[in-house]
Order: C-alpha cells, then structure tokens, then sequence
C-alpha cells in the first residue's frame, strides 16, 4: 500500500504529527470511543470534548449491523449505509483518515479495519489515543463539525474478511493459524460475562489484544510485535477472532506492523461460534 505521504509504512500516526496536520483538509479525524455496556458513553464524551475538527461513529451505531440470532453481537454494517455515511462525514478514500479512541486502540482499529476492507490505503489509528492527547496538552473542542460532503467510492478486499463456514473448513487445515484475541481467563473458559457459553474454538491459539502494547498504553514497535508474534508462522494463513469482531482488529493491526500479510477477520467471533449449540468448545490452553 502507498504510504508516501507520512514517509512510513505504518498504520499507526503520532500525536505529534497529527498536532501537526490539524489544519490539513486532506486529514479527517475520527473519534471512536465506545464503552462496552455503556453504549451512550462514547457519544456523550464526544460531546464533552474532542480533536479538533472529528466526527464521531459509534461502534454500534454506525460500525456494526443489526444483530441477529446468529452472525455475532457486532455484525458488519450495511455497506451502503456505512459507505454513504463516510461520505457525509467528509471522507473520501483519497483522505488520510485518523481514527482514535480511549480504549487502547479497539474502537479505532476497527474503523481502521473497515476503511481497509473498503480498499482505503491511507487509514491510520492514532498512536496512544485521547487520553495521551489530553496528557501533553493538546487541542480540544467542543464544537462539532459540519464537514462539507464528499462522495466515497469503495473498492471491496473481501478476502480480508471471513466467515463461520470458512472457519470451520480451515481451522484445522496445517496452513492456517487461528487466533483467540481475548484475556486467557475468558480463552480457558473460566470466566465469562458476555456471551452465553464460556471457552474457546477448538484449535486456537491466545494472543491477547492488550499484549500489542506497551505498559503505557502506546503500541509496541514493529520489532516488538515480531518477537510477540514468535509463535505465528508468517507463511501461513492467520484468521483472527475475539468476542464479536472488534478488539480482533488491534490484533490484526499489529500483525500487519510485524509484517504479515496474509490476516483475516472471523467477525462473527465467538458470539457467533457459540451461538450454534451443534459446535464443539474447548477450553484447555493449545
């Protein structure tokens, strides 16, 4: 992908640089806070305060469709919806787009994964997000934007994304690593407070989101990733899942930082998996 214009290949963009770009009409903020459980509270914060010039997109309300008895609790959105809203947010697929949270990157990778999926080659996920922003000092504002409309026209990678059947074909095919991105306690099934049945997909790794970053909050460097990733093997297939497809995405973030480039997205996650009583559980450590 063409990354020219930061000089870097990277998903991630500094503070510093952004502080710096704030006055770029080609650069679109995009603020992604979302509490889980507290669906109103990411909205709410926006309105308190944010980046100079974002828009704000909700995790539920405009990242995700409409959930169903199967297909997992944050479905892919409608595309049409999702791709008009860009559009009246400002967004084109010729802007550079920096998404940022407060939840240690979830939020904004996720809308990083689906401008990827749409084939936008300059999304980025902010580096350190709201609270280091806060913490040096910089701009906010309570004003919202009134973008002037643009029109996104989106170029489909539906080989980034990957569903239940595919799933169940591949996890145990000798090229292919499946990656549980969740805390170990929920993986081993010792505990779990969202979804109905407890464990993991037979066969899958545990790699925890969270473990992408450093102690304070930043992500960890390409080389640090690497040698996170030690255990994934670059030459096969890795298929990535979590709860319901949104904390996956810092993972397949940061895999794309070490150098992989062979990633899917399983976006039904473990709520869908679990949601079909026929599928087998596990939960020993593999």
């Amino acid at each position: 992908m063409n990354r020219v214009w930061l000089n870097l290949d990277t998903n991630l963009v500094s503070l510093k640089w952004l502080l710096e770009h704030l006055e770029d009409e080609q650069v679109k903020i995009v603020d992604c806070r979302f509490l889980l459980g507290t669906p109103h509270a990411g909205g709410e914060a926006y309105q308190q305060g944010h980046l100079p010039g974002a828009v704000y997109f909700d995790l539920e309300k405009d990242m995700s469709g409409t959930k169903q008895a199967h297909g997992g609790r944050h479905p892919m959105p409608d595309w049409d919806v999702f791709v008009d809203k860009l559009g009246k947010a400002g967004i084109s697929e010729k802007m550079k787009v920096v998404a940022y949270d407060d939840q240690g990157g979830a939020m904004a990778s996720r809308f990083w994964w689906l401008l990827q999926f749409l084939g936008h080659e300059q999304a980025y996920v902010l580096d350190g997000g709201y609270s280091h922003w806060i913490s040096n000092g910089y701009p906010t504002t309570m004003e919202v934007p009134d973008p002037a409309a643009a029109v996104f026209h989106p170029n489909y990678q539906h080989e980034m994304l990957i569903g239940i059947e595919e799933v169940k074909e591949r996890k145990e095919q000798e090229g292919v690593i499946l990656m549980d991105s969740r805390e170990e306690k929920r993986y081993r099934g010792l505990e779990e407070h969202i979804d109905p049945v407890a464990g993991h997909i037979p066969g899958a790794v545990n790699y925890f989101w969270k473990d992408v970053l450093k102690e304070d909050g930043t992500w960890k460097k390409a080389e640090q990733l690497k040698d996170w990733f030690t255990g994934v093997d670059p030459a096969k297939e890795v298929i990535v899942y979590c709860g319901s497809g949104v904390t996956a995405c810092p993972n397949i973030l940061a895999l794309r930082e070490a150098g992989y480039d062979n990633v899917k997205l399983y976006v039904g996650s473990w709520s869908d998996w679990c949601s079909y009583q026929e599928n087998p559980v596990a939960v020993e450590k593999e």
